[in-house]
């Protein structure tokens, strides 16, 4: 008697998952509760445990999409897997049977009867044009095999590239040697991840169903700078965690939040949900794409305690331990582009939420302060908003409001 292993449903709006990793062989004794695949869905890795002791039998393979509940492996009751002496003599047998049974090879057959000359001889359909034009080959230097001498898809396939052309007014047409091409001009091929699939449908989603447009400024980071320098060694020494910026602009735009609801809400058929919260969403790059986990709450948070938070789901992505609760939901995204160098870009909503924050490398950059120019280390900030909630107004001022509480930390503290 076998058990069947099937897909087990993984959340809600999951409908399919790709079997990744075989971590058994087939024929193999698994005990029960043993992992022995990795499924991957949209969202997140998991592994498939074993129902019940017993011998492997692998019925999907690596790289299959396979829907919740579709049968991947089955489990037969057994101990350690002998070899099976019966299936190796059938199959020698066979394999005598087959050799003893297979046909002579045919003699060659007659030279095919010469077809008398008439308007289709030499002339190639429309795809065999096209492979013959790409080969430099002349269709009229090549002996059909279609009806009436036509040059068949399969004889233009056949034909050499170096095949001598026709002969042209009496002179044999010189076919010139293709230049040998130098260097490496290797290609291979994957198969698109479930989660880059997903990634690559939501973004052109976005694109084509929301009046995304992008509002730019600056922040002089000097302030922040000068107040992690001072407070960075106590602040690690009290929290275990170090200060960085993340803090700084979730705090920011939480405050932010607060003052523009429409920023922190999203459209839901007919009607626009607003929230009382904010679940901020971090863009993090995981091994196999980028994934978004939320910092639930981040309006009732500390700048120590958004840090701790940012850091452990950092991790999580980075090994592939994020839950699917732990990247659902969220009403506004902040993307940090700076990490690898950007100076600008212009961020796709996260949807179904209404605006995407994007930060940017800091660069030391000349500027006007009081009449004089100094030098301050700027960072270019982008907000790209949904115009069909937000209005130009709103997004603008939310992104000065933004500017504001950074270019002065001291109003993150007394919220003014």
């Amino acid at each position: 008697m076998s058990v069947e292993i099937k897909v087990p449903t993984v959340g809600e709006s999951i409908t399919e998952v790709t079997l990744s990793q075989w971590l058994k062989q087939d024929g193999d004794y698994v005990e029960m509760d043993e992992n022995i695949a990795e499924l991957e869905s949209d969202k997140a890795t998991f592994e498939l445990p074993a129902e019940r002791a017993g011998i492997l039998r692998i019925v999907a393979q690596e790289g299959d999409t396979l829907e919740i509940g579709a049968l991947v492996a089955r489990i037969e009751e057994g101990g350690a897997p002998a070899a099976d002496k019966t299936d190796s003599d059938g199959a020698t047998a066979k394999t005598e049977s087959k050799q003893e049974t297979a046909p002579q090879p045919a003699s060659q057959p007659a030279a095919q009867a010469p077809v008398a000359a008439n308007y289709a001889t030499g002339t190639a359909s429309p795809a065999a044009a096209k492979i013959l034009r790409e080969k430099g080959i002349e269709a009229d230097a090549l002996a059909g095999t279609g009806k009436d001498g036509r040059v068949t898809k399969a004889d233009a396939e056949k034909a050499s590239a170096g095949a001598p052309k026709a002969q042209e007014s009496g002179k044999s047409a010189v076919t010139e040697a293709p230049k040998p091409v130098t260097g490496a001009r290797n290609e291979r091929r994957e198969k698109l991840s479930a989660l880059r699939k997903t990634i690559a449908k939501r973004l052109v989603s976005v694109k084509n169903e929301t009046a995304m447009l992008t509002t730019f400024n600056e922040v002089n980071m000097q302030p922040i700078m000068d107040l992690r320098a001072k407070y960075k060694d106590a602040f690690k020494e009290k929290y275990g965690v170090g200060l960085g910026f993340m803090s700084f602009f979730t705090k920011a735009v939480c405050t932010a939040l607060k003052e523009w609801p429409a920023v922190n809400a999203r459209i839901e058929e007919t009607e626009i949900v607003y929230h009382d919260f904010a679940d901020i969403s971090i863009a993090v790059s995981a091994p196999k794409g980028l994934v978004v986990p939320v910092i639930r709450n981040a309006e009732s948070l500390s700048l120590y305690e958004i840090e701790k938070e940012v850091i452990n789901l950092a991790t999580k992505a980075r090994d592939n331990k994020l839950t699917i609760d732990e990247m659902t939901g969220g009403t506004f995204t902040i993307t940090n582009g700076g990490v690898f160098g950007s100076m600008m870009s212009t961020p796709i909503i996260n949807a179904p939420q209404s605006a995407i924050l994007g930060m940017h490398n800091i660069i030391q950059r000349p500027v006007a302060e009081n009449g004089q120019v100094v030098i301050r280390p700027m960072m270019y900030v982008a907000l790209s908003y949904d115009h069909r909630i937000i209005d130009g107004r709103e997004s603008v001022s939310f992104l000065v409001r933004v500017k504001q509480l950074l270019e002065d930390p001291a109003r993150l503290l007394l919220e003014v």
